[in-house]
């Protein structure tokens, strides 16, 4: 390993270093975080610009792309400004200063945002030749302009409240991510005033105009809210002069820092941050291309913004909004509907503890059904020898059978504890909500540790069997939501096996009382042992390839920035060890770096699912070993998080993983991007003749055939 050398002076982002002249600690080594993440945007972009993709499903990629945006800004970017604001100029891995990073994420952003706007306009002709148009309002035809008028008149105008702004009112609060119209009038002396119109996000956001043709037709029509109210500004208006009014989008600072003092403080904590949300400083204006530069400057002064954070859009400002397009019942225009397969033998003669008893039980979502969790819990509910009940929530979502189960174990007065994590980002609201339905009807609610968020998923359920008590465990890398159990692919693990009962029963002693146990026998838990083991195992591969052995380490995660890890990983290529990483966002790491990584291969799969699931497969001199979990290899999860790893050990399981998922991840040539020693990727390559495999619909194919 080459010794450490003077840091060189830095270089633009997309510069390979060489290997003869650095160590492993050099910045051109690390791919700045925020740029790899507008990366993974630019790769959900391409999504909506496939022409392989559904008409509807690339509508959906482009409505995606503008949340994730939304969210990079009120998260990421409100961070890096905090940073300036807080005079916190320290460099990264990659050296890259908060001023720095924030020029060059305006910078991809602009790129980003006038790629994605071709690509709306492109895929609104596409759906027009389908029967499904979005209509300018001097398009409508005059009937269509007094249906939508009408509207206006009895459903919207009830609904909004112009703000005024001159020297008696002052400026009024712009709501984070709120469409609002500018206004410009004249009043009776001809004084020019400025108002401020916010369009209401609780109607449809586009308004289906009428059926030109007979109702068994399918084509439909839509104008967009904010043009049919500018077009009726007169009447919240009258006996002024409307000059002109232009839309304008803000975008404000989410991620508002948690004051934990006391844990049972931690609920009300978190409910003032979410309300504290709404009046977070402004990261982002958008406007549009034509808003003249005097309103643009009122806008630029009373939101305290600066000409950097002004983006300005030929378009909808929203591009999420563009989901109301996607949810239309079109199946021709969207991927085929699948019933994901059932677990064999489950409801049937035997109960799912029986089917458990048998063998641990992998299950692989979405191709597998979540169906078994939910019985999991409701079977444990009802069962007159189940004695406890304990479970982690990080995002369950609305209506969840999941908590609706828990409810019922009360019902059936079983010992329930349930840990809720109020901080998980955008989801505190809802898990607010089941907490306190929780807690009304006598569970036992824990909120968390202070300083920690609870991201690992684990259930654990105590049965009295004759004289014996035996403890089942349910681990997975996804959340016990239902709804996004069909939207990502993520593994699932049923257990009874005694050591991995003793560790979960430890963790949840260790979440809901006091212990300072770090000698879990199977699970890797962070902050506890996590790093520890983790980086322990790396090393092990690496041992192995320097004494000549085969060694391989494949990853399959969510991010990866870690610089610990990477290192570790650079390092174990320069020892020979084979490393492929299947990153679906962030990758900090350069692979193909000569003398560097040259082992080291990374991909990013996006496709109808999200890839959600963390695979971590050691080769381990061929007595393989396999750990799933939540974790991903950032620094956050690895020492603020709780996060579990556990092992797969039956070894069918292991070649299951190993084979029939790993393998074709692997081997994807449809959906795989292949990531480059710049930072930038491209598509992989497929050779003459080589058969296409999308990784995602293989698998859901396979699993149809099995059921």
């Amino acid at each position: 390993m080459a010794g450490k050398t003077k840091a060189p002076k830095k270089k633009g982002q997309n510069q390979s270093p060489n290997e003869q002249a650095i160590s492993l600690d050099d910045p051109r080594l690390y791919v700045n975080r925020e740029l790899s993440l507008l990366e993974f945007q630019q790769r959900v972009l391409e999504e909506a610009q496939d022409e392989t993709n559904p008409l509807l499903e690339r509508v959906k990629f482009l409505s995606i792309l503008g949340s994730n945006l939304d969210e990079f800004f009120m998260v990421r970017v409100a961070g890096l400004k905090n940073q300036l604001d807080a005079g916190i100029f320290e460099t990264g891995p990659d050296g890259l200063s908060p001023a720095q990073q924030l020029e060059l994420i305006r910078a991809r952003v602009l790129r980003l945002m006038d790629d994605a706007h071709q690509c709306r306009k492109f895929l609104l002709r596409e759906l027009a030749k389908h029967g499904i148009c979005v209509l300018e309002y001097e398009e409508l035809s005059p009937a269509q302009k007094e249906s939508v008028n009408r509207y206006f008149t009895d459903t919207i105008y009830p609904v909004l409240t112009p703000l005024a702004h001159d020297p008696g009112r002052p400026w009024p609060h712009i709501s984070n991510l709120s469409l609002n119209l500018s206004v410009l009038i004249h009043d009776k002396r001809g004084h020019e005033q400025f108002a401020r119109l916010k369009v209401p996000d609780t109607l449809p956001q586009l308004i289906p105009l009428q059926r030109r043709t007979s109702s068994a037709s399918k084509q439909i029509s839509f104008v967009w809210i904010e043009q049919v109210i500018q077009a009726n500004l007169e009447k919240l208006f009258p006996g002024m002069e409307v000059v002109e009014s232009h839309p304008f989008h803000v975008t404000r600072d989410a991620d508002t820092a948690i004051q934990e003092i006391e844990a049972a403080d931690l609920l009300e904590s978190v409910e003032e941050s979410v309300r504290q949300r709404r009046f977070g400083a402004v990261v982002r204006l958008k406007v549009s291309r034509g808003m003249p530069a005097r309103i643009l400057d009122i806008l630029r002064e009373n939101l305290n913004v600066d000409d950097s954070d002004i983006y300005q859009v030929d378009g909808p400002l929203a591009l999420v909004r563009l989901r109301h397009l996607a949810a239309l019942d079109r199946p021709e225009l969207k991927e085929p509907p699948f019933v994901p397969a059932s677990l064999p033998g489950h409801g049937e003669e035997e109960d799912i503890y029986a089917l458990i008893r048998k063998g641990d039980i992998l299950l692989h979502h979405p191709f597998d059904s979540f169906q078994p969790v939910v019985d999991f819990l409701r079977t444990a509910a009802r069962d007159p020898n189940v004695l406890a009940i304990k479970m982690t929530l990080y995002r369950v979502g609305k209506n969840s059978p999941v908590v609706s189960a828990l409810l019922e174990a009360m019902e059936y007065g079983k010992q329930v504890a349930v840990l809720v994590e109020l901080k998980a980002r955008f989801d505190e609201e809802s898990n607010i909500e089941w907490a306190r339905a929780l807690e009304k009807e006598g569970v036992h609610v824990v909120y968390g540790l202070v300083g920690l968020k609870i991201h690992g998923k684990i259930a654990l359920v105590v049965r009295r069997e004759g004289e014996v008590i035996r403890r089942y465990v349910h681990m997975s890398t996804g959340n016990y939501n239902a709804v996004t159990a069909h939207l990502y692919t993520d593994l699932g693990l049923f257990t009874c096996n005694e050591e991995i009962g003793a560790d979960a029963s430890d963790l949840f002693n260790y979440l809901t009382g006091y212990s300072a146990k770090a000698d879990y026998r199977k699970l890797l838990v962070a902050p506890i042992n996590l790093r520890e083991r983790l980086e322990g195992l790396i090393l092990r591969e690496i041992e192995y390839a320097q004494k000549g052995l085969p060694a391989r380490l494949i990853f399959k995660i969510n991010a990866l920035a870690d610089p610990r890890i990477i290192r570790l990983l650079y390092e174990a290529s320069r020892a020979g060890v084979q490393v492929d990483l299947i990153a679906r966002g962030i990758c900090s790491l350069r692979p193909g770096v000569p003398g560097v990584s040259e082992r080291i291969h990374v991909r990013s799969i996006v496709g109808r699912f999200l890839e959600h699931s963390r695979i971590f497969y050691f080769q381990n001199g061929g007595a393989e070993e396999i750990y799933l979990g939540s974790a991903d290899l950032m620094p956050r999860n690895i020492n603020r998080r709780v996060e579990i790893l556990f092992p797969i050990e039956k070894p069918s399981q292991i070649r299951l993983i190993r084979d029939r998922i790993l393998a074709v991840y692997l081997a994807d040539n449809v959906k795989a991007r292949i990531m480059q020693a710049d930072g930038t990727y491209v598509r992989a390559r497929r050779e003459k003749g080589e058969k296409a495999i999308n990784s995602q619909a293989f698998l859901l194919e396979r699993k149809k055939t099995r059921n």
